[in-house]
């Protein structure tokens, strides 16, 4: 090679070797955040796709550059099951990895803080977190939702409420009248055998089984428990209630529908698909009442039908107890409240920016877009529900009347249990009796005998 050669090679080499340390500082320079949640984009909660991408995303990475911060965010979509989501997340977090902020049910929270997989807001991204403005606004009780033994782990992206959705077309084409409200389950079921004289393929779905995980638990067990008189657990003894009158009454109601009259579909309740399937069976008028949380309203039926259809031919009515009166505290009607949010995960290498992340989300202004894409009932004081009449009413007649899981560490698994009791009836396999007294020795075997209550039978 010639002098001249050598020379030009080593200025081209030079170059190069330059232009990879720029790009080199500049990858340094960058700083790299990944946020998941059960969303697909066209799929399950695909709204919640369209904010992060259109609108969270794109204004904190200005808002970051504003501050001199070199800040990409990447959403990381998942489509499975909340139980598939949940052992995803255990599986990363035991290992010290995962995404550095991720959607969480709030119940799951001390499942996961016992194991260490989870830490308060504060230990991971320090005291900057108590200085944030939008504490002001989230009432106590709404905080708890991610919170844990007095500790915040994350913050909610809201509450919600349970109540019967019904087919305000197919009521009337069995000549039954519109606006329609049980008092009593009696009422209820009556309507039910209505609607199945009138033809209708399936009257009630009121989730059951194991397969449907918590939604059973949330959408099924509790509203009817809870209208036979009590809770699954008892705050002023502080022990779970496992075997009682309203236990085999709730347990006697779910035959009714599912064993004796048929009035519900008990296949459905133990397919892995089920709760899909009863979202399109009703979209299709194929199932007339269903038993669900406001979720469904505001997000799972604009899969299946486009919102003037869904304001055309469903409506919702408050669930009743057993009888006026009879519900949990004494009530008349009965629902319960869940919640999710958002936590940080505690191995992110950006605590700080994950933080800002977090604390942008869930600011006035992001809120608002997201009212104004999916109204529901918000997290913050100082945002209504925007522009969904069906919306404010569910929030104004039932936030007064409902209650919430007991945020404790051997709920999910107590939990489970409720499920299967609920499987074991609907499916034929036990007799309500038989149901029950398995659900108190296996939830007795979890917390101990010393932290359970058993009613005597009347």
């Amino acid at each position: 090679m010639s002098k001249r050669k050598f020379l030009v090679l080593l200025v081209v080499l030079t170059l190069l070797l330059g232009t990879t340390n720029s790009l080199s500082l500049a990858q340094e320079g960058e700083i790299r955040l990944t946020i998941t949640c059960r969303c697909v984009a066209g799929g399950v909660n695909a709204v919640l796709v369209d904010w992060l991408n259109q609108s969270v995303i794109p204004s904190f990475e200005e808002a970051m550059a504003a501050q001199g911060k070199n800040v990409k965010v990447e959403l990381v979509e998942f489509g499975g099951s909340d139980e598939q989501l949940k052992e995803q997340y255990a599986l990363d977090l035991g290992v010290g990895s995962g995404h550095d902020v991720f959607a969480f049910d709030g119940f799951w929270v001390p499942e996961f803080v016992d194991a260490g997989l989870l830490k308060p807001l504060e230990e991971v991204a320090g005291p900057v977190v108590n200085e944030w403005e939008g504490w002001s606004h989230i009432p106590a009780g709404i905080q708890a939702i991610l919170g844990y033994q007095g500790k915040i782990y994350g913050i909610a992206a809201g509450t919600d409420v349970r109540e019967i959705f019904y087919r305000t077309d197919v009521f009337q084409q069995a000549g039954i009248e519109v606006p329609w409200q049980p008092t009593s389950w009696e009422e209820l079921l009556e309507t039910a055998r209505k609607l199945k004289e009138a033809g209708v393929e399936t009257p009630l779905q009121i989730n059951a089984g194991t397969a449907m995980g918590e939604a059973t638990t949330m959408q099924g067990w509790f509203m009817v428990l809870l209208g036979a008189g009590h809770h699954m657990y008892d705050f002023e003894q502080n022990k779970w209630i496992v075997s009682s009158p309203a236990i085999l009454d709730a347990l006697n109601f779910y035959k009714t529908v599912y064993v004796d009259e048929k009035l519900g579909d008990a296949r459905l309740q133990l397919l892995a698909d089920g709760r899909d399937r009863s979202f399109a069976a009703f979209a299709e008028g194929k199932i007339a009442m269903l038993v669900e949380g406001d979720w469904f309203w505001r997000s799972a039926i604009l899969n299946h039908l486009d919102a003037e259809t869904r304001n055309a031919v469903v409506s919702w009515a408050k669930m009743p107890a057993k009888e006026p009166g009879a519900g949990y505290k004494g009530q008349d009607f009965v629902t319960i409240s869940g919640g999710t949010g958002w936590v940080l995960n505690p191995n992110t290498e950006h605590p700080e920016e994950a933080w800002a992340l977090l604390a942008h989300m869930s600011s006035y202004e992001m809120q608002q877009l997201w009212q104004q894409v999916n109204p529901r009932i918000s997290f913050r004081d100082d945002i209504p529900v925007a522009g969904d009449e069906v919306m404010s009413a569910m929030a104004e007649a039932l936030l007064p009347l409902t209650t919430v899981r007991p945020m404790l560490p051997a709920y999910p698994k107590i939990s489970y249990e409720a499920q299967l009791m609920t499987e074991r009836v609907v499916s034929g396999e036990m007799s309500p009796e038989e149901a029950m007294e398995a659900y108190a020795e296996a939830v007795t075997e979890l917390v101990g005998e010393e932290n359970v209550i058993r009613i005597p039978l009347e």
